[in-house]
């Protein structure tokens, strides 16, 4: 009989690992990538990826540890609650400080084909 504590604990592990791997491989982009904007992405896929996955794994081996009694359900519940908000504050987040370092020009947009943004700034459209 498979105990389902057991199998929680061991996916909630292979997430915390899969994300410190999706860290290395963002850490790796970090520093490979030509400009702010690429890079960038590396820093937001090592968020989510590195930080929200290894937070739901959190949540699972809290959840199957029975040896934390009743506490298990609240650091669980804090891993998935936090969790969330990362996933939703993210992306939020680096399009913010892309859009700033944009209307700065504190980082050029180097090769660029199309910038919609600042055809939009030209014509007075924004600010």
């Amino acid at each position: 009989m498979i105990d389902m504590n057991w199998v929680l604990v061991i996916i909630g592990e292979t997430m915390v690992i899969w994300g410190a791997i999706c860290n290395l491989i963002a850490s790796i982009g970090l520093l490979r990538f030509p400009n702010f904007y690429v890079r960038l992405h590396a820093l937001t896929v090592g968020t989510i990826w590195g930080a929200f996955v290894p937070l739901i794994g959190v949540g699972l081996i809290a959840a199957g540890s029975e040896f934390l009694g009743d506490y298990r359900w609240f650091m669980a519940g804090a891993a998935f609650v936090t969790a969330t908000l990362l996933l939703f504050l993210a992306p939020v987040g680096s399009h913010a400080i892309a859009r700033a370092a944009h209307k700065s020009k504190a980082a050029i947009v180097y090769p660029k084909v199309v910038d919609k943004l600042e055809e939009d700034r030209e014509k007075g459209e924004i600010r």
